[in-house]
């Protein structure tokens, strides 16, 4: 397995715990439920999302996960392997899109003066386009399985 492949996997399982860790109820890296909203979801009011949303979203990076494993995995020699190279294409464009979007388009915009507006500009966005890099270094080449 590549180094790549393995630094995406930590990564998109770590961001996936830091979800769990979330939507059970964890404050990291505000101090109570508001700070944590406003550095990590960018809102003035309202909830934090819950359970489920993070679950979703810890589960989606773990499929993210589990696309890099089965690329280097015997599954990439038999039919899947047409799955595992979409999947490779489609976490690629996802986590581009979501890496320039607060460059590129005001959808962000809500969360201006608030910490996340911030983090976005140089953690989250950075970190979304780093993953995109990765699974394009990732990606497959010529006849190689």
């Amino acid at each position: 397995m590549s180094i790549q492949a393995l630094l995406l996997i930590a990564i998109l399982l770590a961001i996936a715990g830091l979800h769990l860790y979330w939507g059970f109820g964890g404050l990291w890296p505000g101090h109570d439920t508001n700070a944590l909203r406003e550095t990590v979801v960018g809102t003035a009011r309202g909830p934090m999302p819950g359970l489920a949303a993070s679950a979703m979203v810890a589960a989606a990076l773990a499929a993210g996960a589990a696309i890099v494993w089965a690329r280097h995995s015997p599954l990439n020699e038999g039919p899947l392997r047409w799955v595992i190279l979409a999947g490779y294409v489609v976490l690629i464009l996802v986590f581009a899109a979501r890496g320039l979007a607060p460059y590129v388009s005001p959808v962000f915009e809500y969360a201006r003066g608030r910490p996340f507006f911030a983090l976005n500009l140089w953690l989250y966005a950075p970190l979304c386009l780093a993953i995109a890099g990765l699974y394009i270094l990732d990606f497959p080449r010529g006849g190689e399985r």
